[in-house]
């Protein structure tokens, strides 16, 4: 199963989403992603496997923020890509499945 969590507020959203997704781990999935929004850039960072991997790649590079969107999934079979994002300025929406191509 997925999950999904989104955070908008005055503090960090990072450890807020990471701490929504470790609540979220009992579902079972095989990637997560995150991605949050200052100052009008959107950062994502997303990895396959556990949690902890996702946890490494933040600590490799933080992310700062007060908005933002974390997600965990399994991958569909005709995906390759961990999660998809799909961005346009600070829009950012997350897709669990094939997105057909325009």
């Amino acid at each position: 199963m997925c999950g999904i969590i989104g955070y908008a507020g005055h503090r960090d959203a990072c450890g807020i989403l990471l701490d929504g997704l470790k609540r979220l781990e009992y579902r079972g999935y095989d990637s997560a992603g995150m991605a949050v929004v200052w100052d009008g850039r959107l950062d994502v960072r997303k990895a396959v496997g556990k949690l902890c991997n996702l946890a490494g790649e933040l600590q490799k590079q933080c992310l700062s923020g007060p908005l933002g969107l974390a997600h965990t999934r399994w991958r569909s079979p005709c995906s390759s890509l961990p999660i998809t994002w799909l961005t346009c300025s600070a829009k950012t929406s997350i897709s669990r499945g094939i997105l057909p191509r325009p």
